[in-house]
């Protein structure tokens, strides 16, 4: 039996975030950036906000979702 093809990170963005903690990969893929992009914007504060489960780096599916909310409403705003 194959395995079903992971869907597009992006269309997950579009459509509903997993319900599961996100990865800076997932991050990453969700944004069509690339991976350094993704921890550039922890270390200057200026991404969605993850947080440290050991030494791994997660991100909270509210707290993602809110920060795209909160780029488009700036965008918005300021057209």
């Amino acid at each position: 039996m194959a395995k079903p093809k992971d869907p597009d990170p992006r269309a997950i963005l579009r459509g509903g975030l997993p319900d599961r903690y996100l990865t800076p990969d997932d991050i990453a893929d969700m944004f069509g950036v690339p991976l350094e992009t993704v921890y550039q914007w922890r270390r200057k504060r200026t991404g969605p906000p993850g947080f440290r489960i050991g030494k791994h780096v997660r991100y909270d599916p509210s707290d993602v979702r809110a920060y795209v909310s909160q780029r488009k409403s700036a965008r918005q705003s300021a057209a």
